[in-house]
């Protein structure tokens, strides 16, 4: 394929992936990687994703306001994120070989499941410094293992109660926090190269049109409407994962 088919094609995994991000508030790093490794080699991948994820999970947390009191509840998972990510670059392997993957698409899949049939989970408010330190280092050893960090975190935040744009902000105050560190690993081991920059301005283009178009679309559909997708697409994630490490 030549570049320009390339590019193209860069384009347009990070417009459907933008869009499903803008709507359930996750998605990007799922769908553009998991599109992308037709194109190119994981690593690859990751590295075109760090700057579009970057930017839109910024955008996604600095829209609604109320940010420095959001970060005050959610210091303990953000720290954790950080100490977790740190500790896995040190210690854990890629997962090289998709089991992780399997399993963390399996969990993610399972917890999407009893979402739809209303399984709800709760975190106590004087549970949430400790379990939230626990559940940041999870996301950020899984990070490190996986390049996905949509689990334990995702259902972490769900089951803090937050109405659904506020949900949709705290995740991406913990993507920002994710991608952050997952650069600096990336960075750390040699994966981040200049020759990657227009890949990298062609996907953030595409990525901010499709998320507006997503950010759109939620704001015209029903509350009840916006748990159905954001379950159904968690699901859907999951399988993905689950299939992308079989194969």
């Amino acid at each position: 394929m030549d570049a320009a088919s390339t590019l193209a094609a860069i384009a347009g995994a990070f417009l459907l992936a933008g869009f499903v991000k803008g709507v359930i508030g996750l998605g990007l790093p799922t769908v553009s990687i998991g599109l992308l490794g037709l194109l190119m080699t994981p690593a690859q991948a990751a590295a075109v994703l760090v700057v579009p994820s970057l930017v839109t999970n910024i955008w996604q947390a600095a829209v609604g306001g109320g940010l420095l009191a959001l970060a005050r509840r959610l210091w303990p998972l953000l720290a954790g994120i950080c100490i977790g990510t740190t500790l896995g670059v040190v210690v854990l392997p890629h997962d090289d070989n998709g089991r992780a993957t399997v399993w963390l698409g399996l969990a993610l899949a399972v917890y999407a499941a009893l979402g739809l049939v209303k399984v709800e989970f709760f975190v106590p408010r004087h549970a949430e410094t400790w379990l939230g330190l626990l559940m940041g280092a999870a996301t950020g050893a899984i990070t490190v293992a996986t390049g996905i960090f949509v689990m334990p975190g995702t259902p972490y935040i769900q089951s803090m109660e937050f109405d659904r744009d506020k949900l949709v902000q705290a995740l991406g105050l913990s993507f920002t926090v994710s991608t952050i560190t997952l650069a600096a690993a990336l960075a750390y081991t040699g994966q981040v190269q200049t020759s990657l920059a227009w890949p990298s301005i062609v996907a953030l283009a595409a990525a901010l049109a499709g998320m507006g178009l997503g950010q759109l679309t939620r704001g015209k559909i029903k509350a009840e409407t916006f748990r159905l997708c954001f379950f159904v697409g968690l699901m859907l994630l999951g399988l993905h994962l689950a299939l992308r490490g079989l194969l």
